[in-house]
């Protein structure tokens, strides 16, 4: 299996490559030393003048070269130099993007390009055509050597389907198989009964008693989050049925009364604890949703509405995006009844933009 090379190696190697003198070299190596996990430089060229005994010009003459090196973008010192290095390499850089990205950024990054034509004075069409271009760059060129960590999820429950059934296993994997050593036990019977040996016995017996109430406390919490799973699985079939369209609204209380137990115990047992699903992983917390009502009277729950509202916006013509109140009426055909407000709650909550921004010119 081919490992891909860290940005750092990647950009040392180049350096490697590029017989620059001792000095630059040495240069060279605390630029690169100094960039961010996206390829920017977090120290001052002060800074490195400074530590390396030379001027801050020569320190310049080398991340100019350095800008140079792959990927496109590298050691900028903010976006608008990032930008305008990848613009030269690519042989773009022409007198409306180069204004584009150093006076427009914001309007850019809002998609306010009517304005953007109004202040510059040009055709929006001329606008658009140069966005094309602005928008094939990466902002963060060093993320694609990026070491990210993937955490993966264990869950900590599995629910698997069979025939018309469904069947609960608990996840042991990783866990110790706990019990008291016989060894602890054979000490405890065969202790005389002089007092140093009495003392002995007292903190034997204590060390046992907890050991004991642990091995009881983790059978408990077992027990536990096979309960609430059994009574999530009860209340929620059709979403293990027929999936998140079927969710029903759900709150701690109707788990707690199901189960008899308080409501901050259902708390601890749903939170960062996993369930494994023939519909995929969901953190428990998911089955759990405020209701909103439908105007034949059943009530669905939010993140079924939230599901519905995802839909429409990925089927919606990009060049003419619903509005928030084309939403709510969208939603009302469904049976749905929520305010234009709710649905803007909604869109932000899953970082879905408004329409004036979803909106594709291109």
């Amino acid at each position: 299996m081919m490992v891909k090379p860290s940005l750092t190696n990647h950009l040392m190697w180049q350096l490697k490559l590029s017989r620059f003198p001792d000095a630059e070299m040495r240069i060279g190596e605390q630029i690169i030393g100094n960039l961010d996990g996206n390829g920017y430089l977090m120290a001052s060229l002060e800074e490195i003048a400074t530590q390396e005994g030379v001027e801050e010009n020569f320190v310049e003459s080398v991340l100019e070269k350095i800008q140079e090196f792959d990927p496109p973008g590298i050691a900028a010192r903010d976006i608008k130099e990032c930008l305008l290095i990848q613009a030269k390499i690519l042989g773009v850089l022409t007198p409306l993007i180069e204004k584009l990205i150093k006076e427009h950024l914001k309007d850019l990054e809002t998609k306010n390009y009517n304005n953007i034509a109004k202040k510059m004075k040009v055709y929006l069409s001329e606008i658009l055509r140069a966005v094309v271009v602005i928008s094939s760059m990466d902002p963060k060129p060093g993320r694609i050597y990026s070491e990210e960590r993937i955490d993966t999820i264990t869950p900590d429950v599995y629910v698997f389907k069979a025939g018309d059934e469904y069947k609960i296993v608990l996840n042991d994997d990783g866990l110790p198989k706990l019990r008291i050593s016989n060894f602890y036990k054979e000490i405890m019977s065969g202790i005389n009964t002089d007092p140093d040996a009495e003392v002995s016995k007292k903190y034997i017996r204590e060390k046992m008693q907890s050991a004991t109430w642990l091995i009881k406390s983790i059978q408990q919490r077992h027990r536990t989050i096979y309960k609430v799973t059994e009574s999530i699985l009860k209340l929620q079939r059709d979403f293990f049925d027929q999936g998140i369209d079927y969710l029903k609204p759900l709150v701690l209380r109707d788990i707690a009364d199901d189960v008899e137990m308080h409501e901050s115990t259902i708390s601890r047992v749903v939170t960062n604890k996993y369930m494994h699903t023939p519909r995929g992983i969901f953190e428990l917390k998911y089955f759990f949703s405020s209701r909103i009502q439908k105007t034949s009277g059943d009530a669905v729950a939010s993140k079924s509405v939230k599901e519905e509202i995802k839909k429409i916006v990925g089927s919606e013509d990009q060049k003419k995006p619903y509005s928030d109140s084309d939403i709510v009426n969208l939603l009302k055909k469904s049976g749905i009844s929520i305010a234009r407000r709710t649905v803007a709650k909604y869109r932000e909550m899953m970082g879905v933009l408004p329409s004036s921004k979803r909106k594709k010119y291109f």
